[in-house]
């Protein structure tokens, strides 16, 4: 497998950055790790997934409310994995790891698995971002083409309609497809999945098998096979779409770069942190609506920044990071909006559908 390496290109910008936040945190004397207010969220979005659950289940309604209530729960589910799921992965939620251990697991009451998306998400995208061959993220080709270094095939003219329904049907595939691939395969792309233990197998096997039983069996046992497969597809179709356009709007825009590796090694030009700077985008930093459904994701550069530091202090630390970008000569990739990145993202993946032509020699 190539290695892919960073250049010191610039090194003094994160030693740098790092102090200033560092001071920050120290002046303020917060912790880094969540606080009351993620502490509160988690007490509203899970006990309010458990509710619209077992109401489905519970208490008879009209078949319109049932596909409402249904499409809620898929985003409440999403904003889960958001806020509690995505901060405990990623070991900032607390500064016990127990806490962040079993917070984790979250993910697997969604229907994936933690142990394969921390491999998947903090080591291979966190690391090598938007590197075309490397990151998962953008390993969706031929469905899809993300990037200009990706095959192009004519059916991604359409792309940027069609990515409406793939997003929808992404948590889905996610659920019963990829975690099986990439459990059997012992591998994310072209990574070799870290070794599992024991326990690791267990609880993939137990969770996926409570998943059906929770999502699939009692429910239909429940409500019966129709009225569930109609709530079942609203609540995917939600969460699915909610998931990854969030995901999409931070690297997949007309703001950000990209990097490919081949058959050969890659040494990308600037150092790590950089390079997190130039393949990152926020989106709609002002929006406090968004900034707590979406758990701080909207501060996408801060994350990959900084991972192990809860996104409940982005805001703050966002105004550190753009001044350091400023001292730097580095581009700061921020919208205004959420709409605007949508746009953004919508133009580039149109863009991307087109043929390409041809270089001349």
């Amino acid at each position: 497998m190539p290695k892919v390496s960073f250049n010191n290109k610039n090194a003094l910008f994160f030693p740098s950055l790092k102090s200033a936040v560092e001071d920050y945190f120290k002046s303020s004397q917060k912790e880094k790790t969540g606080n009351l207010h993620l502490y509160l969220k988690t007490a509203v979005l899970i006990p309010g997934a458990i509710l619209m659950y077992v109401s489905l289940l519970v208490f008879p309604m009209p078949a319109l409310a049932g596909i409402l209530l249904s499409a809620v729960l898929g985003f409440v589910l999403a904003c889960i994995g958001f806020n509690v799921m995505h901060d405990a992965c990623h070991g900032s939620y607390s500064g016990r790891g127990w806490v962040n251990e079993t917070l984790g697991l979250t993910l697997n009451a969604l229907g994936g698995n933690a142990f394969i998306w921390k491999q998947k998400h903090n080591i291979i995208h966190h690391t090598y971002t938007n590197v075309d061959g490397m990151d998962d993220d953008i390993a969706k080709s031929p469905l899809m083409r993300q990037c200009s270094s990706q095959q192009w095939v004519p059916m991604h003219r359409l792309q940027h309609f069609y990515v409406v329904l793939v997003y929808g049907i992404s948590s889905f595939a996610w659920v019963f497809i990829m975690d099986f691939a990439k459990y059997l395969q012992r591998r994310v792309n072209r990574t070799p999945l870290q070794k599992m233990k024991a326990a690791d197998h267990v609880v993939f096997w137990m969770s996926k098998v409570l998943y059906v039983f929770f999502y699939i069996a009692l429910p239909i046992y429940a409500v019966g096979a129709q009225a569930w497969v109609v709530g079942f597809i609203s609540m995917h179709l939600v969460m699915g779409f909610t998931l990854a356009i969030v995901f999409q709007l931070a690297h997949v825009v007309e703001e950000t770069s990209f990097e490919v590796v081949g058959d050969d090694d890659l040494q990308i030009e600037n150092e790590w942190a950089i390079h997190q700077i130039k393949t990152t985008a926020n989106f709609s930093p002002d929006d406090k609506v968004i900034s707590w459904l979406v758990g701080g994701l909207n501060y996408q550069v801060e994350h990959h920044l900084f991972p192990r530091i809860s996104h409940v202090h982005y805001p703050a630390i966002s105004k550190i990071v753009e001044a350091k970008c400023r001292e730097f000569g580095l581009q700061y990739n921020s919208m205004p909006t959420m709409m605007s990145a949508v746009r953004s993202h919508f133009r580039f993946m149109r863009m991307l559908g087109m043929k390409p032509v041809p270089a001349v020699s």
